[in-house]
């Protein structure tokens, strides 16, 4: 069946999901224009992407909400205003409303189903129970009196007395099991009753009610009918939907498996469908719903739904070639012949009726929500979905149907129904159909928030099902336990990571993992998994506890944390409880609650040590792999990308019993020392030499002890010295004024690429480098941890103090081969064949002060071939610097060929390069490290090559370069981007800085403002028009999620700006800013120190949509690209991002080649306009340089002032006698919830709230603290002051 397109018609779709998805598909095959409907989280889905247009329609609050498709004036004002001739309003929302029938007939459109009138009277129940007596159909005993409705109590006991307990109170305007109770006697009756009306009133507008008789064991089953509005009706057979919660329907199938023995009955009532249908003239698609008594087979007529049913697939899988929703289409378009060609009478000719096929069908919805929690909805990312089958030994599937609306990366909102999908299999028996489901059911993936898929794998095995013997209530009673754990209490923070993590990706995608590598190993190798698998990192702190739920028995490993610490578990049996120390292997049986927490009080000796590690037998097989790995970063992968938050659900293996386990606790002698006073050992380099320090500043650096920051946090550890003598004023003393072309702070550098671990010097805050940190930046690296000692990262607790200590690249292979075998040892010791005395002896490192230089080659005499340095860059990294800090394009050019060279001489160890502004990054597979260039940063593998070798073949790769690169081409590609200049986004961004951060800097209060000065330009409008005229190169990919280092092809339009110190805690998702002369996109919101000027889409999209992206490779852009802006609006731009996130935005992309011969000869002929620019700039330089040097001194006088300084010296008692709260770890006071004088009336009453790690925590007075009186705080303690742990808060007396 085919209609000829034309463009007089166009269908308006009032709904959303996959019943809008399933109607725009249907009619585009016929040949319609489609328009689609969206509030502002649909704007990505996929019916907007299908239809032929789509309109927003927006809450009138501002908010978000389902309001607007609710709306029957915002649903025909959109239709009309995009000029529909139908409307299809699906099911839900509008669906059965007949004020909207109305208003889209009166507007002169045609409303796809039955007539107002018809959809107002069935709507009303108890009016379709009148229509059905008149019809000769049974109806349910119920309340006749009253014209079927029952104003009060009082009339409804009356009722209930003549019909008989039990009762269904239930909305005469309601549908769904919404606004229905059941009733047992006349207490709950005349308790449930008003608010029942009042729940009506509210959900429906209407608040009449009547009565029916409830029966316990009945079966739910329904017709299908089609009417054509004239007294004509057929059916399509029945569906049973008995399998029921909350009276909403779980399971729907075709033919009923209660009528297959009773074909007398399956036609009287199918005939009784068609009889009611037909006293009310009905038109369209319909379901006539029958409630029948399983015992004695009576049935009885319940609701009728005037229009397409969710589970009208199984109908059609039955029927092949059956289109309910084409024949609705078609009906609408013959209904009015003012306005539509008149079509067939089809299907009322009996001949072309499709006719019942041998065919059973199943249907089961996929929701996101939690069977285990009362089916509570499950908002979320869904992180990976997949329902292509792909079992073994099934080549087609063409007996599966997915009707669905949702894909990897679909956010499901808490305004909507949780429906996913919907899973239509077919098969000639019903035993076979249930065979397919189950297969189905267990090799689909829907990864992110619960959903019901094993629930609806347990309904759909239970005998009861396979035996067809389910009632509605059978549901109620179904005993079904989720093979999963529960989040009850995070700790301070819980997520979940991996080993390695993503280490081998680059481009800005940070490796993640364990902080701890060596506690998440050990926790693994406890609960029988091996040492990567993914585990829970959990902190925990005194008062803040970790507790989680086992539904079902399992075998957990846990390590880490301050020995303090102690794990309960309590059965949920008894209410036993044990308590144990960590380090050990747990067999947790099923229900049973365990507990990580802090049970010593505050002393001195409480030792050191911060993350946890829990890992369960098996991992988390429901966690789907992003980029390779399960490890929680920055929005992405884990759990929704995030923390773990109280109440969320893990899904754990299908068989956790290990019958042959028993636990275990791992010996001392394995147990690492947890200080609070901690040695890092070191690497020197790439930069701690004479060129960015002081000999004495070097000398400084290592001999200071530094305290960590309660900033910290998995993106970088931050420091500050413990201590400074009254006649210091820094703590690193630097050799330089400035970072030349890569900044205006001596600690800039042109960005190069970054080893995980190094300690990065953030304007003269030295910064840790953890897993979530950047790969490339343009910081100095002063040295490099090493891989040996990386584990000693996830046990440093803000407070606790460390030194860093130098030692060589051979002293640093032996550590890791120390670890190594630390880890070998485990395994054997948990396999019970480990023997004392084979540990690895712990060896004493000597301190060794090396040179980070490992080999310079001079310039040539006539400077054409630059001066190469080589730098140590940790264990496995070597930083390879052409030239002078300064930006230059033939260098970059050399970079390039270095490459090319490198590849051709096949270095082992070696295998990919990273290439940034002077620096290119080659990484192995499966490694964190590197070797680097500065012309070349590069990655390799310590074991398949010595550095020494390395270095050598480096040397000698270099030597074969030509002097002259002049002839070198690079193929790219010219991408343009949308651009908006001096966005509001930037400005609010910039507010938010000066409101939290700092409100005094020579880039305040415009960033704008500053580069034209900086640069020697008189307004913001001119370096503006800089910065958009001309292309920009990409010199490399990286820092964040693919973020490009950009700079302008033309010289004349490079403007420089410094990072901003310190930096921001928030830019927008797509802003564009400048550092240096280097200009970045950053791909999402995120910290940041460039200069903002302007907004364009990111060059990352995290689920690889669109046409340049893909799921394994999220990122868009690639050195020698180059990027060309076109101007835009904000208006525009908020389109057009919706576009990009939905995968339909298109970039336009040429391919070019750059030239070096070209480019040079471009310089030349502008050499004298660049020249006079450079003048320019420098002296805007100097001066914008000594206005902020003056201006950071004032501010950071004013921070020493008021007690902003970073944490240092020793804790504050100025309070003697009485209890004393004290702070559980070093943080900054937010929040001061009590006063003097106020009285503890609990142990769970809060005192002050502490903030730390971007994370509040609640500090509870404590059993000890209930009934005494707030007599002082302790010296110092104000709202934004900083607290070491173990500081005094709060007196009691």
């Amino acid at each position: 069946m085919s209609v000829a397109p034309t463009p007089k018609h166009k269908l308006f779709v009032a709904n959303r999901g996959e019943i809008a998805v399933r109607i725009i598909r249907t009619a585009q095959r016929l040949g319609l224009h489609t328009i689609a409907v969206y509030t502002a989280s649909d704007a990505v889905s996929p019916h907007v992407a299908l239809a032929d247009e789509a309109v927003e329609i927006a809450d009138a609050s501002g908010g978000e909400s389902a309001r607007p498709h609710l709306s029957v004036e915002t649903q025909v004002a959109a239709a009309q205003a995009r000029g529909a001739t139908l409307v299809h309003p699906g099911y839900g929302f509008l669906s059965e409303s007949a004020d909207f029938a109305r208003a889209v007939r009166d507007a002169g459109m045609a409303f796809v189903g039955p007539s107002a009138e018809v959809i107002r009277r069935m709507g009303l129940k108890h009016e379709a129970r009148a229509v059905a007596r008149r019809a000769g159909v049974p109806v349910v005993p119920g309340s006749e009196n009253y014209d079927g409705l029952v104003e009060d109590a009082e009339q409804a006991v009356v009722e209930a007395e003549r019909i008989g307990w039990p009762v269904m109170v239930k909305a005469t305007a309601g549908g769904g099991g919404m606004g229905l109770v059941v009733c047992n006697d006349e207490r709950e009756l005349r308790h449930k009753f008003g608010p029942t009306k009042e729940r009506a009133k509210a959900l429906f507008h209407h608040d009449g009610l009547f009565l029916e008789r409830f029966f316990p064991s009945a079966r739910h089953i329904e017709v299908q009918v089609f009417g054509d509005g004239h007294g004509k009706v057929i059916h399509f057979g029945e569906r049973e939907c008995s399998l029921q919660r909350r009276h909403q329907k779980v399971v729907e199938e075709t033919p009923s498996p209660f009528l297959e023995d009773r074909p007398a009955l399956r036609q009287e009532m199918c005939m009784a469908a068609v009889r009611l249908c037909e006293e009310i003239n009905y038109a369209s698609a319909g379901t006539v719903e029958f409630i029948v008594d399983d015992p004695s087979g009576q049935f009885f007529f319940l609701e009728m739904n005037t229009r397409i049913q969710v589970e009208h697939p199984i109908t059609e899988a039955t029927h092949p070639g059956l289109d309910l929703v084409e024949l609705m289409l078609l009906q609408a378009l013959g209904d009015d012949t003012s306005l539509y060609a008149p079509t067939s009478s089809f299907p009322f000719k009996s001949s072309q009726i499709p006719q019942a096929s041998e065919i059973h069908a199943i249907e089961v919805r996929v929701y996101a929500e939690n069977p285990a929690e009362g089916f509570r909805p499950c908002p979320g990312i869904l992180q990976c979905v997949d329902f292509d089958l792909r079992v073994e030994g099934v080549e087609k599937c063409d007996w599966l149907r997915v009707d669905t609306w949702v894909n990897t990366g679909t956010v499901v909102t808490p305004h909507f129904d949780p429906l996913l999908a919907k899973l239509i299999v077919t098969a000639p028996t019903r035993a076979l159909a249930l065979s397919r489901l189950s297969l189905a059911l267990s090799n689909i993936t829907v990864a992110g928030p619960p959903n019901n898929i094993e629930y609806l794998r347990s309904v759909c095995a239970a005998t009861t099902v396979r035996l067809g013997q389910a009632t509605t209530r059978w549901l109620e009673d179904f005993p079904w336990t989720p093979k999963a754990l529960t989040v009850l209490q995070p700790g301070l923070s819980m997520m979940v990571q991996d080993m390695p993590g993503r280490p081998a990706l680059h481009r800005g995608i940070p490796p993640s993992g364990a902080l701890d590598p060596r506690a998440h190993s050990a926790a693994n190798i406890l609960a029988g998994n091996p040492p990567g698998t993914e585990a829970l990192e959990v902190i925990v702190v005194r008062d803040v506890e970790c507790r989680i739920k086992f539904h079902v028995s399992t075998v957990i490993g846990i390590a880490g944390g301050k020995r303090s610490l102690r794990v309960r578990v309590t059965t949920d049996q008894d209410g036993s409880e044990a308590a144990f120390p960590l380090w050990r292997r747990l067999i947790v049986p099923a229900g049973s609650v365990v507990e990580v927490a802090d049970d010593e009080e505050y002393s001195t000796d409480a030792g050191g040590g911060f993350r946890v590690y829990i890992a369960v037998k098996g991992g988390f097989p429901g966690i789907a792999s992003f980029l390779g790995s399960k490890s929680t970063s920055m929005g992405l992968g884990g759990y929704q990308g995030r923390d773990l938050a109280s109440g969320d659900q893990i899904a754990l293996q299908d068989s956790v019993d290990s019958p042959d386990v028993s636990e275990l606790a791992l010996s001392s002698s394995f147990v690492p020392s947890y200080s609070t006073q901690w040695t890092l050992r070191v690497l020197s380099g790439p930069h701690d030499d004479s060129e960015f320090l002081t000999p004495e500043g070097i000398d400084k650096f290592y001999r200071t002890t530094w305290v960590v920051s309660a900033a910290s946090n998995r993106m970088g550890i931050r420091l500050a010295p413990y201590k400074l003598h009254a006649d210091e004023s820094r703590a690193i003393l630097w050799a330089r004024e400035n970072g030349g072309d890569g900044g205006s702070h001596p600690s800039n550098i042109l960005d190069n690429a970054y080893a995980r671990g190094s300690i990065n010097v953030n304007g003269d805050t030295p910064v840790i480098l953890g897993p979530e940190g950047p790969d490339m930046g343009g910081y100095v690296c002063l040295c490099v941890i090493v891989e040996g000692d990386m584990w000693k990262l996830g046990q440093l607790s803000p407070g606790c103090t460390l030194q860093f200590e130098r030692v060589s690249w051979s002293e640093a292979r032996r550590l890791k081969a120390e670890e190594a075998q630390w880890t070998a040892d485990v395994e054997t010791a948990t396999s019970g064949t480990f023997t004392e005395g084979t540990t690895v002896e712990r060896m004493q490192t000597p301190s060794s002060a090396r040179d980070p230089k490992l080999h310079v080659t001079a310039a040539s005499s006539n400077s054409v071939r630059p001066q190469v340095v080589y730098r140590q860059a940790g264990d496995s990294a070597i930083l390879v610097e052409y030239g002078p800090m300064q930006l230059d394009f033939n260098i970059r050019a050399r970079v390039h060929a270095f490459e090319l060279a490198a590849h051709a001489r096949r270095i082992p160890g070696v295998v990919a390069f990273g290439p940034c502004i002077r620096s290119t990054m080659v990484c192995i597979p499966n490694l964190c490290p590197v070797i680097v260039f500065i012309g070349h940063q590069c990655y390799y593998d310590p074991t398949q090559i010595s550095q020494a070798d390395l270095l050598h073949h480096l040397v000698e790769v270099e030597r074969t370069l030509p002097v002259s690169l002049e002839g070198m081409t690079f193929p790219g590609r010219r991408i343009t981007f949308p651009i908006i200049l001096d966005d509001s986004w930037n400005r609010e961004a910039l507010q938010r800085y000066m409101r939290t951060t700092r409100d005094k800097a020579v880039y305040l209060p415009s960033n704008i403002e500053y580069l034209a000065k900086n640069n020697g330009l008189h307004t913001g409008e001119e370096a503006l028009s800089k910065l958009i005229g001309s292309d920009f190169l990409v010199f490399g990919v990286g820092f964040y999620l693919g973020c490009p280092f950009l700079v302008p092809i033309d010289p004349r339009c490079r403007l420089v700006g410094q990072k901003m110190n310190p930096s921001r805690t928030y830019t927008p998702r797509g802003a564009i800013g400048i550092a240096g002369l280097v200009a970045a996109i950053y791909p999402i919101e995120s910290p940041g120190g460039y200069q903002l000027y302007g907004r364009t889409l990111p060059s990352w999209n995290t689920w690889g949509k669109g046409a340049e992206f893909s799921p394994d490779k999220p990122w868009l852009l690639e050195p020698f690209d180059q990027v060309h802006f076109e101007l835009a609006d904000e208006k525009e731009y908020l389109e057009l991002e919706k576009a990009f996130d939905a995968g339909r935005y298109p970039f336009k992309i040429e391919h070019v080649v750059f030239s070096m011969e070209g480019y040079n000869k471009f310089c030349e002929s502008i050499a004298d306009e660049v020249t006079e620019y450079r003048i320019r700039q420098a002296a805007g330089v100097a001066r914008e340089e000594a206005r902020e040097n003056e201006l950071l001194r004032e501010w950071e006088r004013e921070k020493q002032a008021t007690g902003g300084g970073e944490l240092g010296g020793e804790a504050k008692a100025d309070q003697v006698g009485g209890t004393r709260v004290f702070a559980p770890l070093s943080s900054s006071v937010w929040k001061i919830q009590c006063t003097i004088g106020d009285i503890i009336h609990s142990a769970e009453d809060v005192l002050v709230i502490l903030e730390a790690m971007k994370t509040e925590i609640s500090v509870k007075a404590g059993k000890q603290s209930v009934g005494h009186k707030v007599r002082g705080f302790g010296r110092g303690i104000k709202e934004g002051a900083t607290v070491s742990s173990g500081d005094i808060l709060v007196v009691l007396e």
